[in-house]
């Protein structure tokens, strides 16, 4: 896929809009080892070209983009349920980063890799239009606060350019637990032309998607989890 067209829709709201939230982690010894040892295998520099994801990866097969995998517990355990699907996901914090590469090697992945960058920015770069089978933003920074809404990643510019890279039939899951992102969410989702809902609203959580860390500590709060699952339709 190297010497495919690199002009990939640009989101014109990428300055303002980025796919995490800093915060301070810290790394584990086994998580340090792990990126030194297996991040030159499994973990995909940033570039502003289309990489060669055919050869990153030894094969071709449908591949699905994860924005933002936490420290990547259930992400591993999707990427062992399906293997014959690639996955790239995508993440800044290190320690997360860490925590996968163990991930892959303990449980032998294939099919995993992990771009460790903004995940507008790798969208924009590295990704070709038409080109993912899926998308999977699970449990993203809600910003609960009203002034903060803005800085929400699902906003409707951001899933009309999100659409160009899913493949016509593509799929688009999103969960949260908190109830006012997950209205947003449906309202956005549900107005963009180039998505259709596979449901009247939410859906029960899919079988590929396991209860996350995260989730456990909703649903204890009394947080209900919603997910929402969406097809390219055109």
């Amino acid at each position: 896929m190297s010497d495919q067209n690199t002009s990939a829709p640009q989101p014109a709201h990428r300055a303002t809009i980025k796919s995490f939230v800093k915060r301070a982690g810290r790394m584990g010894s086994g998580q340090q080892r792990a990126l030194e040892e297996l991040g030159p295998r499994y973990v995909v520099p940033f570039t502003q070209a289309l990489p060669d994801w055919l050869s990153l990866f030894g094969r071709a097969a449908p591949t699905v983009l994860e924005i933002g995998f936490g420290m990547g517990g259930a992400t591993a355990a999707i990427a062992a349920a399906r293997p014959d699907t690639n996955f790239i996901g995508v993440e800044v914090h290190e320690p997360g980063v860490g925590a996968l590469l163990k991930l892959i090697d303990e449980k032998a992945l294939t099919n995993l890799r992990i771009v460790q960058h903004d995940a507008v920015e790798v969208l924009r770069h590295m990704v070709a239009p038409g080109f993912l089978a899926g998308v999977h933003i699970y449990f993203p920074d809600p910003w609960h606060k009203k002034r903060h809404h803005k800085r929400r990643l699902i906003q409707a510019e951001f899933v009309q350019h999100l659409v160009t890279y899913l493949v016509p039939g593509g799929y688009l899951h999103c969960a949260t637990d908190w109830e006012p992102y997950a209205q947003q969410m449906l309202e956005v989702l549900s107005a963009e032309p180039g998505l259709c809902n596979t449901s009247e609203s939410y859906v029960p959580r899919p079988k590929w998607r396991p209860l996350t860390k995260f989730e456990r500590r909703g649903i204890r709060l009394a947080h209900q989890v919603r997910d929402l699952l969406f097809e390219r339709s055109r």
